[in-house]
């Protein structure tokens, strides 16, 4: 039996609430099957830590996790503690420090989901970000000059490489080109005229490797506006580290809204462990309530199933989630329903044990 070794950061707010069921649920997958299995090892590392230690995570944290196959997070973020140290010290820095340089985020409407949109089937919004994740303007890289005088001035770098951006344009054309969809990137290079005039140079560069996969470009702000009027027209995107944070935000909003937004940040070389996490944030407001909706946590366990080549398992587990959503007995608050947390996810395994029993 083949084990996967996963380390858990359950983190802040909702984060520990809703990690729990993602836990539970890829237990219960691994149980179902039987040919494999996952190891959790769990870190407390996290905004509460940093209130006791003066760290988001340990000194050697980046040494311990590259022990692992994948991290699987729940939410980082508390009051108290500035966004940039929750972000920088921990999010990003595992991030960078295991090369997680792609970010891909499903923006799908799954049967049952509500959307703000009118007049819009759930196949008019089914939509893959691959969003660069190392770089762009979260790379760190910038001056703070005079600070607390009159005269004082910030600068702020994007930094755009080839490499960073050749890999991720590659990557969002291999699927693409796989799953036999149209690509389109978005960028805006009439106002940005050296990085984003470059990613689109690298755009049409790396295209001419895949003559068959048809492809679009939009500056952003067009983007915005697509995505809501016509979301069809998009199926693979891929963009900059902040445009892409941005866009997957406003695509979580006429998809079912930020309980049911995935991410996966992966390292496709596997040289590093890839980390999957609900992008919802630790929403502090409903934390220790237990009524934090798990599905977008399941969603990202979907996404780890599929990185370790069960995609079958993926595509059940979203299966499930969508037999959750049509039937609407079992929902939490933000769906409409007075669920718990806990009896989500219990749902949701219920889901899997009947659907198993079904196909045999």
């Amino acid at each position: 039996m083949k084990t996967h070794k996963i380390a858990v950061i359950a983190g802040d707010g909702i984060g520990p609430e809703v990690i729990n069921e993602g836990v539970k649920v890829l237990r219960q997958v691994a149980k179902l099957d039987n040919s494999f299995e996952f190891e959790f090892t769990y870190f407390p590392w996290g905004c509460e830590y940093y209130q006791k230690t003066g760290k988001m995570m340990d000194d050697d944290g980046l040494e311990k996790l590259k022990k692992f196959d994948a991290i699987f997070l729940g939410a980082v973020g508390a009051p108290g503690v500035p966004d940039h140290i929750s972000l920088w010290d921990l999010l990003l820095k595992i991030r960078k420090g295991c090369d997680q340089y792609i970010n891909l985020r499903p923006v799908k409407l799954l049967n049952g989901a509500p959307t703000p949109l009118k007049d819009v089937k759930t196949s008019d919004i089914d939509m893959l970000f691959v969003r660069e994740n190392s770089e762009g303007e979260y790379a760190g890289s910038g001056s703070w000059l005079f600070k607390d005088k009159p005269n004082e001035v910030v600068i702020q770098d994007g930094v755009f490489s080839r490499k960073g951006c050749e890999r991720v344009i590659r990557y969002a054309y291999e699927i693409a080109k796989k799953q036999s969809k149209t690509l389109t990137s978005i960028s805006k290079a009439n106002a940005l005229n050296y990085s984003m005039v470059f990613w689109d140079q690298i755009f049409k560069e790396v295209g001419k490797d895949y003559p068959e996969v048809k492809t679009y470009s939009y500056l952003v702000d067009a983007a915005s506006m697509f995505m809501v009027k016509d979301p069809k027209r998009f199926e693979i995107v891929v963009t900059s580290n902040l445009f892409g944070d941005i866009l997957t935000d406003l695509g979580a909003a006429i998809s079912g809204g930020m309980g049911l937004a995935a991410g996966a940040n992966l390292n496709p070389e596997r040289e590093f462990p890839s980390m999957f996490e609900p992008i919802h944030g630790s929403a502090p407001d409903i934390a220790g309530k237990g009524i934090a909706n798990p599905l977008a946590t399941v969603w990202s366990a979907s996404q780890l199933l599929d990185f370790f080549g069960y995609e079958k398992w993926g595509e059940t587990l979203i299966d499930c989630i969508e037999q959750v959503l049509v039937e609407k007995k079992v929902l939490t608050p933000d769906l409409g329903g007075t669920a718990s947390t806990q009896q989500v996810g219990d749902e949701v395994i219920n889901k899997l044990t009947t659907m198993l029993k079904s196909n045999n």
